[in-house]
């Protein structure tokens, strides 16, 4: 007996666990950017939420803007260090992949435009330290650690406006310390 098209052995994949983190990323950041009402904002994160089938993702999302390419940017290294300081230009989403060497990203000068900024590292071994603006808001729920659990304090104020730092990825042996600018 052959296998039909369409049959049980020919079913479209069901969505991953980050097509549905993307999308609810783009419906939160056409909010955010005033392109869509609260209420439309609800109704398509529970459309992208229920969403079994790509085609029923493609409909939640089909009307609102695309993710720009230029906003998504991977630093990789086998070994060595990441170093980015300074005045450098934060893309929206940032993998940092490191087998062997040790991360510093020092985003408190950093040009960020995007009001979430999403850092996903992929770290082996080596520690990793990042340096966030004063007035940011961190989040390390995606953060998956093999060894020691980052280091973070909570600032006990933050001022309105500022950029919300998600960091999420997989951690082996290494470290994250994570501290905000004095100034």
């Amino acid at each position: 007996m052959t296998a039909r098209a369409g049959g049980p052995d020919h079913r479209p994949p069901p969505i991953s666990d980050d097509d549905r983190d993307t999308g609810v990323r783009r419906v939160q950041e056409a909010y955010a950017g005033g392109l869509i009402s609260y209420e439309e904002m609800d109704a398509r994160l529970q459309q992208v939420l229920t969403a079994r089938m790509h085609g029923e993702l493609v409909t939640a999302l089909a009307p609102l803007p695309e993710e720009d390419a230029d906003t998504t940017a991977t630093i990789t290294a086998v070994g060595g260090r990441i170093v980015r300081r300074g005045a450098w230009r934060i893309p929206r989403v940032l993998r940092v992949e490191s087998a062997l060497g040790r991360v510093h990203l020092d985003l408190s000068r950093a040009i960020i435009e995007h009001p979430v900024v999403d850092i996903e590292l992929r770290l082996g071994t080596g520690r990793a330290r990042i340096t966030v603006p004063r007035d940011a808001i961190v989040d390390v729920e995606g953060l998956r650690t093999g060894w020691r659990d980052p280091i973070y304090q909570t600032r006990r104020s933050s001022r309105p406006g500022g950029p919300r730092i998600r960091i999420s990825g997989a951690m082996g042996m290494g470290r994250l310390k994570i501290r905000h600018a004095r100034r």
